[in-house]
């Protein structure tokens, strides 16, 4: 086992490292890694092969401490029925969105999920890509994989404008919500075996800075938490948004790591959570690494060691346009970095 993934794992298993891995559990991508690896962004999402090459190809060209499937939010919505616009007519890094999604009241009423569905649509040949990347680059990186948290899952499966709405007027969104937790538990399982090293649950959808405080603790906590409970470990937590003020709650939801935004005072964050949590953030992957210069990069990663990270992580999804400049002073600071 190489040091980079011997001393990732460790980390996520709360033990003391000496450094500061460069790494996430969310897509990672860059159109430079794509070009390299002679694929394009639309079709790095349906074919197993291409989509372990694209994974691999950030690590491969920047030293990244990790390669993550999937790329996009649909995977699970796709698997329940919904529609998907993969953008195959564009050439440009346009993630894949829901284009038909499903009734909210049918679903409400009875949504019916079968046990099949942890192994519909693209769920496979995620699957697939993970054993490949496990083969492939899994002795020297950590190989990730995530699904949406189950509030986040919700609104691709119904369309934001929808669910949002429901949530005023109904009180059986918990157990829909519990029902679409139990089904990314077996999802999420099923990548563990297929080759994942952790599974990162990525609850965009449901933060504070989208629906308020209390509704977060009223209608994503419990179902979240539930999710978490159901999940082999390592499991890291990531949200976006601004989210000081749910920092406790995240904690409570029984994690391993929590990943913050950008958005967050992270040593506030830190103080709050302790010393001994293991807290991974949280640089802009727009302003700072896709738009900012190698100085800045430098200065953020400075910037997040002394807030008190334990690892650099970007707070969401890498832009794939990034300067390889930019790329480049991200593994290098954080190789130099110390503790101030």
């Amino acid at each position: 086992m190489s040091r980079s993934r011997d001393e990732t794992l460790a980390l996520l298993a709360g033990r003391p490292n000496t450094r500061w891995p460069v790494f996430s559990g969310l897509p990672s991508l860059t159109a430079l890694g794509l070009t390299r690896a002679g694929l394009h962004y639309c079709e790095a999402h349906t074919d197993p092969a291409k989509m372990a090459r694209a994974a691999a190809s950030t690590f491969e060209l920047f030293g990244f401490e990790s390669a993550v499937v999937p790329f996009d939010l649909c995977v699970e919505a796709e698997a329940l029925g919904c529609g998907v616009d993969f953008h195959t007519d564009m050439d440009t890094c346009l993630p894949p969105i829901v284009d038909a999604p499903l009734n909210v009241d049918l679903a409400l009423e009875n949504m019916s999920i079968p046990d099949e569905a942890a192994r519909a649509g693209r769920i496979p040949l995620v699957a697939e890509a993970l054993r490949r990347l496990k083969s492939e680059v899994g002795q020297e990186i950590a190989i990730g994989a995530w699904v949406p948290g189950p509030f986040t899952l919700a609104w691709q499966l119904f369309g934001t404008d929808n669910w949002l709405t429901a949530l005023k007027n109904s009180d059986r969104t918990g157990n829909l919500l519990t029902r679409l937790g139990d089904l990314l538990a077996q999802v999420a399982t099923y990548y563990r075996r297929a080759g994942a090293d952790f599974i990162t649950v990525h609850e965009m959808g449901g933060s504070p800075q989208v629906i308020g405080a209390d509704a977060f603790r009223e209608f994503v906590k419990p179902a979240l938490t539930e999710l978490i409970k159901q999940l082999p470990t390592p499991r890291v937590l990531s949200m976006c948004g601004k989210t000081d003020a749910i920092v406790a709650d995240l904690a409570a939801c029984g994690a391993n790591a929590l990943n913050v935004d950008h958005c967050n005072d992270l040593a506030l964050t830190r103080r709050r959570l302790g010393p001994q949590a293991v807290l991974l953030g949280n640089f802009d992957p727009v302003k700072v690494l896709s738009q900012g210069t190698p100085a800045l990069v430098s200065q953020t990663v400075t910037a997040i060691v002394n807030a008190g990270a334990s690892a650099i992580w970007p707070g969401c999804d890498l832009w794939p346009e990034i300067p390889e400049a930019n790329f480049l002073a991200l593994m290098d600071s954080a190789k130099r970095a110390r503790r101030q």
